[in-house]
Parts: structure tokens; C-alpha cells; sequence
């Protein structure tokens, strides 16, 4: 057997031969939390759920995958629809910018209990970053009618290396 059928030769991001390095994995997980939405909440009225930091410095062209789950109560009749959505920030950024699609959530309930979660993943970091991810809640109905709660929101990540030309 030689050494290219055991692994020990790979190339790297670069593509020159070399050893293959070996490339840590990040798993992080944020704190639960809870937040009511009080009655007839206006549309562009946004709620922070949950939120976590994540240090990719050591990861060579990193890949999070960002995985929200909460359950969603509505104790009284609820009308309405929330969009759910991952904005992060970074060093040097003063401006949160949206990771992957908005989620959307509708729902006309009376005495309701669901869970809720959605997966996007972030390819869009700089080597030697710590970025803040925020799952943030906008009303994009007019108006809602009663309360929801988002209750046992968490966020958690796992990153990794990627492959690119950006590490030597």
C-alpha cells in the first residue's frame, strides 16, 4: 500500500503537494431564550431571539451551518406571519448583514403549540474572523391579533474548513 491510498498526500487549498493538514471542528450552541409577541404588534417590529459568537481563526476557508429550532405558542387566538432570519457581524462591521433566505411563519391558531426550526449555512467568512450570529423575528403582517410566544429559541453551529485558494 503507498502512501496515496493511506491519505497521508493531499493537496492543499493552493494545490501544491503537501501533507494534508488536519482541520479542526467548531460545534458551539447559543442559549435558550424566550420572547412574547404582545398583541397587535405592527408589521416591521422586530423581536432578537438568540444569538451566538463563533470564532473561525483557526479554520482555513470556514463552512458554518447555522441551525435554529424553538416551539411557538399561541395561548389565545393568534393571527399572523413572522419572518425568521440569521444576520451576522463581524469584526470591523458596524452593519449586521442577512445570512441565507428569511423564513417565513404563518399562522391562525387558537391554543396552538408547534415547533419551528430551519437550517442556512454561512460560506461567506474571511479566514481569522469571530462574527456574532442573531436569528432575529419580523412582523410582516399588518398587524398580528393575541400573543405567540417563541419559546426554548437556540441557535447552534458547527463550522469547518472548506476548500479554497485563500489558505497557503
Amino acid at each position: 500500500m503507498n502512501s496515496n491510498s493511506r491519505g497521508y498526500d493531499d493537496y492543499d487549498c493552493d494545490h501544491s503537494k503537501k501533507e494534508k493538514k488536519p482541520c479542526p471542528t467548531i460545534i458551539k450552541c447559543g442559549c435558550p431564550s424566550s420572547t412574547t409577541l404582545p398583541p397587535a404588534t405592527i408589521a416591521g417590529t422586530a423581536f432578537p431571539l438568540t444569538s451566538l459568537s463563533l470564532d473561525t481563526s483557526r479554520l482555513c476557508d470556514p463552512h458554518v451551518k447555522l441551525e435554529f429550532a424553538s416551539n411557538l405558542v399561541a395561548a389565545v387566538l393568534f393571527t399572523g406571519t413572522i419572518n425568521f432570519q440569521v444576520f451576522k457581524i463581524c469584526r470591523g462591521q458596524n452593519v449586521p448583514v442577512p445570512v441565507g433566505p428569511a423564513w417565513t411563519f404563518s399562522l391562525v391558531a387558537l391554543l396552538s403549540s408547534q415547533t419551528f426550526s430551519f437550517f442556512v449555512c454561512d460560506s461567506d467568512s474571511c479566514f481569522d474572523e469571530c462574527c456574532s450570529y442573531t436569528v432575529v423575528a419580523t412582523v410582516t403582517s399588518a398587524v398580528t391579533v393575541g400573543t405567540l410566544s417563541i419559546n426554548n429559541a437556540t441557535l447552534g453551529a458547527i463550522a469547518t474548513c472548506g476548500t479554497s485558494s485563500c489558505c497557503k
